[in-house]
């Protein structure tokens, strides 16, 4: 069960924890829904074989585990005046998958001050793999326990002189809302902290309720992740660069007709030893990746050409409308042209 803990300090704005905390929350209920709905297809095609067994619909799938955590245990005051209490103290706090740290009001030097513990628990947090998420001012406990340096980092706005003075060997990068730096995330905005759960959502879920859960909470229509975010080292976060390469030349050729034995033998792999290697860097089978690709650029189209439902299948590589459509509803829950209604239902354009 994956552990997401949500840091709670004094004069932190509740916004920045409250919303990742709902939407995992949502991305947690809607997986549990689709297992049991999944689960009730199979018991009733196997019910005469089970009959008298104890069923699997009861046990939870997807639940994670989610923690809020102060530095003393103590409850703290956030900005808005409400008094915010937490699970555990730091020292009781587990070791986490992912971690969020929430923006101070104004100056978060302060608080940084009293913050030892909570900079030497993220520095071995992130030595063990956690993935670590913060947002405005809550960038700042990152930089001070120099995870940062050398990395790429934003912050809000108002903060970008002061942090630039207090931490220069940080890469400061004002023009991005979202930087990535391995498992390191900044967000400069609430906004942009909600396009980091949804990847993060992505990441233990999967495409289709990360969109649903995008769907419920963001009524704006929002480029995907890795288009807005800064990453170091581009998108590619593995050291196999001839997969890396796999990875660019599929991407450049996803609306041809692509078979990936060929693919393999483009790069001088067998095709056991390229799905290997693939799924080992990317976490995905080559196919899973093309889909993804695919699925991404058709999305990308339906919001801002008029091409028709076919035009764009053809245009990402599918010949066969059904398959197109079938994969698309698997990825995002929903049907090309429904995707279409509902994002040209938000968009507004004076013409003047």
């Amino acid at each position: 069960m994956p552990t997401v803990t949500f840091m709670l300090l004094d004069q932190m704005l509740s916004t920045g924890t409250v919303l990742p905390l709902e939407m995992l929350r949502g991305a947690e209920s809607r997986a549990r829904v689709e297992h049991k709905r999944g689960e009730r297809t199979t018991e009733a095609a196997h019910l005469e074989s089970s009959a008298g067994m104890e069923t699997r619909t009861d046990r939870k799938h997807g639940a994670l585990n989610l923690v809020t955590a102060s530095i003393d245990g103590k409850s703290v005051q956030s900005r808005s005046g409400f008094s915010l209490a937490p699970d555990v103290a730091l020292a009781d706090a587990p070791d986490s998958d992912i971690i969020y740290l929430p923006a101070l009001w104004r100056n978060p030097r302060p608080a940084l001050r009293r913050s030892k513990p909570l900079l030497q628990w993220l520095n071995e947090q992130a030595e063990k793999g956690a993935a670590i998420s913060a947002v405005g001012t809550g960038v700042c406990f990152l930089a001070e326990a120099g995870l940062l340096d050398g990395k790429p980092a934003t912050t809000h706005w108002h903060y970008f002189d002061q942090f630039a003075a207090d931490y220069p060997e940080v890469k400061l990068k004002r023009q991005y809302f979202i930087t990535q730096a391995s498992k390191l995330f900044c967000a400069a905005s609430v906004n942009a902290l909600a396009d980091v759960t949804v990847h993060l959502i992505r990441q233990l879920y999967g495409p289709a309720i990360a969109s649903h859960v995008e769907r419920n909470f963001s009524h704006e229509i929002r480029r995907p992740f890795e288009e807005i975010a800064y990453s170091e080292g581009a998108v590619h976060l593995h050291p196999d660069e001839e997969i890396v390469q796999a990875q660019t030349w599929l991407k450049q050729h996803c609306s041809e007709d692509v078979k990936l034995s060929e693919v393999a033998r483009h790069f001088d792999m067998s095709v056991r030893s390229f799905n290997r290697r693939f799924k080992l860097a990317t976490g995905q089978t080559p196919l899973q990746y093309l889909q993804n690709v695919r699925v991404d650029m058709a999305r990308d189209l339906l919001q801002s050409s008029n091409l028709s439902v076919n035009e764009i299948a053809e245009r990402v590589g599918y010949q066969d409308m059904g398959h197109f459509t079938a994969l698309f509803k698997k990825f995002l829950s929903t049907t090309p042209s429904e995707y279409r209604t509902t994002v040209r239902a938000k968009l507004f354009r004076v013409n003047t």
